[in-house]
């Protein structure tokens, strides 16, 4: 503790220092300077309320000779009372100074001087000119309320201000200065939490001069970038996209914010990272082109980064779900091209894509699939034409919009269905394997053939109950084998899995299947992902209710408890 206490004397030192350098001029680097150190000095006060609390206050200047002083400049620094939660820190610093029983002159004394700083920040922004005061009162008004009212107008009239400029063009008369934006925008840096200033922030954001660079400082979009994932501010859409658009970087450490969120230790399930993306405003803003760009580039390197974790692929899904959604949202008939948004595959593959399997009729869905599966062909393939393309670029396109790939698993177990088993097994040996060679894919869909037609050949020719042993055994993934080293072993076990889900037969020997099939935690979280994965999209893009969504809850919420 007492180390803490030397350390603490340090930085009293250090800051008291700061303040004074501070107070001495009050240049636009001075000012620069200031707003750099406010988080760390609000820390700071954070830190010495900590250890005052716990003293009387005779210790307080025994320990801390010079933190009178160092209080005192502080309540003279508006950029500090304006910071955050500075002022409350502040405050609860100088009342801890306050002596409760004072003993002598002395005491009462500086007892007289705390509250003379108390009323001081109290009175922030009201500038203590006796004129204002008497003014204020021959109005009629108390400055308690004379002083916010001053204040908001002060903020109304400057966003009418920034309004203007950007109507106005180049009529320099009524139009703005580019130096005093900016200046305002450095000063905003250290006020963009406070409530009464939210309406200049967001002026400032939708404010667009007639300069060929940008006026407002870096400085200013950081704090409001940072206030705003930090929920401190609530700014609207129009605003945000702006912010983004005019600082690519903000836009970035937005998507990392949201990525540290979407990828922790605990596995969120997809509901929840859809809540997470969804109040990120990130998939509205992406309606722009630009930010869309931006966002699926991080996804892109975030793929090749975790070469392609199931989390980051289902992260991608839900957020292109999350976009497309608010696409249809904001404009019925797009303003953009969709190429715009995916400009390295083929335009007529990305709007076949873009259909959402729920609003494709059941009879329709075997010959999109089939014109998905020819079409991805083609792309990565054929070489007649000498225009095959990057296989990860039409893999990362079609990626976006897996519940494509889910279907294709489906439609090869419905025995009610005549489907193209070939095309289908394609697309699935293309999504899980994008970058094999075309023998490597074909070897995956024979074998992937071969369990098909086991469990084809064991529901069909048999008139007793299957046993979950034997439908492992069919699979190629009985207890001698290591599902962990199958060439195809993933695709498999999903297959597997949707077998148990749309078969009767499955259905009744689910648990005992998944529980031999769960034999390995990897394994058993790639099941949990496939069921969470399976009941989102149950419930967003099919049409039709199937009777194993109760069925998949149920083994969902048994194997998360068990891990």
């Amino acid at each position: 503790m007492d180390q803490d206490f030397v350390g603490l004397a340090s930085d009293c030192q250090y800051w008291l220092q700061k303040l004074s350098a501070w107070d001495q001029s009050s240049t636009l680097e001075t000012q620069k300077d200031t707003c750099l150190y406010l988080p760390q000095f609000q820390e700071f006060l954070r830190q010495m309320y900590e250890a005052l609390k716990e003293m009387d206050s005779n210790t307080v200047m025994e320990r801390f000779p010079t933190i009178g002083q160092l209080l005192a400049k502080t309540c003279s620094n508006q950029f500090i009372l304006a910071y955050d939660e500075s002022q409350k820190f502040l405050i609860w610093c100088l009342c801890c100074l306050i002596n409760k029983e004072p003993q002598n002159s002395g005491d009462s004394k500086l007892n007289s001087w705390i509250w003379g700083l108390l009323s001081h920040i109290l009175s922030t922004f009201r500038f203590d000119i006796k004129e204002i005061g008497l003014f204020s009162q021959g109005l009629g008004y108390e400055p308690v309320d004379y002083y916010p009212a001053l204040l908001k107008n002060v903020v109304l009239s400057l966003v009418s201000k920034l309004r203007e400029s950007h109507l106005n063009g180049f009529n320099t008369q009524r139009r703005m200065a580019p130096e005093r934006v900016a200046s305002l925008s450095q000063v905003c840096v250290p006020l963009v939490t406070l409530p009464d200033f939210e309406p200049l922030v967001e002026g400032m954001l939708t404010y667009h001069g007639h300069e060929p660079q940008e006026v407002l400082c870096p400085a200013f979009f950081e704090a409001v970038n940072e206030a705003f994932l930090l929920k401190k501010i609530s700014l609207p859409t129009p605003a945000v996209v702006s912010l983004w658009l005019r600082h690519f970087p903000s836009l970035e450490k937005a998507m990392l914010h949201l990525f540290a969120k979407l990828i922790s230790r605990e596995r969120n399930s997809l509901r929840r990272i859809e809540c997470f993306i969804k109040d990120s405003l990130l998939p509205q803003a992406a309606c722009h082109p630009a930010i869309f760009r931006v966002v699926d580039e991080m996804f892109r390197c975030a793929l090749l980064e975790t070469d392609g974790a199931p989390e980051v692929l289902a992260a991608t899904q839900v957020f292109t779900h999350c976009f497309v959604e608010a696409l249809e949202k904001e404009n019925k008939q797009l303003r953009f091209a969709f190429k715009t948004y995916f400009p390295y595959t083929s335009p007529s593959l990305a709007t076949v894509l873009l259909q959402h399997p729920k609003d494709t009729p059941q009879e329709c869905r075997l010959q999109l699939l089939q014109r998905i599966s020819q079409m991805l062909r083609e792309a990565v393939e054929d070489q007649a034409c000498g225009s095959c393309v990057d296989p990860f670029e039409s893999w990362f396109l079609f990626i976006h919009f897996g519940s494509w790939a889910d279907m294709a698993a489906e439609q090869l177990l419905r025995s009610e269905t005549e489907a193209p088993v070939a095309a289908l097994l394609w697309l699935l040996a293309f999504y899980y394997r994008p970058l094999d060679s075309s023998q490597q894919r074909a070897q995956t869909m024979a074998k992937v053939e071969a369990v098909l037609s086991r469990l084809q050949l064991l529901m069909l020719s048999r008139s007793t109950p299957l046993s979950a042993k034997e439908l492992q055994a069919a699979t190629g993934e009985g207890s001698n084998a290591d599902p962990t080293q199958s060439v195809c072993g993933q695709l498999i076990r999903h297959l597997f899995l949707n077998f148990l889900l749309w078969t009767p037969g499955g259905r009744t020997i689910a648990r005992e299947a998944i529980t031999l099939m769960a034999c390995t935690d990897e394994i058993t979280y790639e099941i949990i992902g496939f069921l969470d994965q399976t009941l989102y999209r149950w419930d967003y893009l099919c049409s039709e209710a199937p009777r194993s969504a109760k069925l998949a809850r149920e083994l969902l919420q048994e194997l998360q408890a068990q891990v």
